[in-house]
């Protein structure tokens, strides 16, 4: 069962294209689709985006090295998720601890704007990673992850709709819990707070223990 694409993905025309230019721009950085973090045998399983351009595609690591990674790293230390202290590069020391995070889309898209069709080509990715690791909770940031998620479930759309402190029982079992994305757009405006946030996450812990 592949839960991740290898290093040179074809799958998505477009995405390979981008790929090929930030390579040539930036040749030391990770410029691949990039794997999930975290272990395998996590009882929470969070679903972001897609890598940043400058974050997860320069480090190899999801959410590290953006801004996106601060909130949700601080809080998953906080809430006993992780250990170690984030450093924002993937040799920091940095450790999940029943908690493993994978993005929806696993290469970055040209404007962090993946077109439908790349969401659902990467989509046999992410039912693997769900099938491999059996999760009892999945934390879905943002709309298109939680959209990820139910199509990975072969679920229609209008299973449950989308929508911040949301908790919907999944046909496998496990709670799908949304929380808007923990971007620097959504932080600023006020959208998504730290307590917002942080009250979510303390919902994982009851459900992951």
């Amino acid at each position: 069962m592949i839960c991740t694409p290898g290093p040179d993905c074809g799958l998505c025309p477009r995405l390979v294209g981008f790929r090929e230019q930030n390579r040539r721009k930036f040749p030391d950085w990770h410029n691949a689709p990039v794997p999930s973090f975290g272990p395998a045998t996590a009882r929470l399983l969070v679903v972001g985006l897609a890598p940043g351009l400058r974050g997860a595609n320069k480090t190899g690591r999801p959410f590290t090295g953006d801004f996106a990674g601060v909130l949700l790293y601080r809080t998953l230390l906080k809430f006993g998720f992780a250990q170690g202290c984030y450093g924002a590069r993937p040799d920091d020391g940095l450790a999940l601890l029943n908690c493993r995070i994978v993005n929806a889309v696993r290469c970055v898209p040209p404007e962090n704007k993946p077109l439908p069709a790349e969401i659902r080509m990467c989509n046999g990715f992410l039912r693997a990673e769900i099938a491999n690791v059996k999760p009892r909770a999945i934390l879905a940031l943002g709309s298109i992850a939680h959209q990820a998620v139910l199509h990975a479930f072969q679920l229609p759309r209008s299973f449950t709709a989308f929508r911040h402190g949301q908790e919907q029982i999944l046909p496998s079992g496990a709670s799908l819990v949304d929380s808007f994305h923990v971007s620097r757009l959504n932080t600023n405006t006020g959208r998504l707070t730290q307590d917002m946030f942080e009250h979510i996450v303390q919902r994982l812990v009851e459900m992951t223990t």
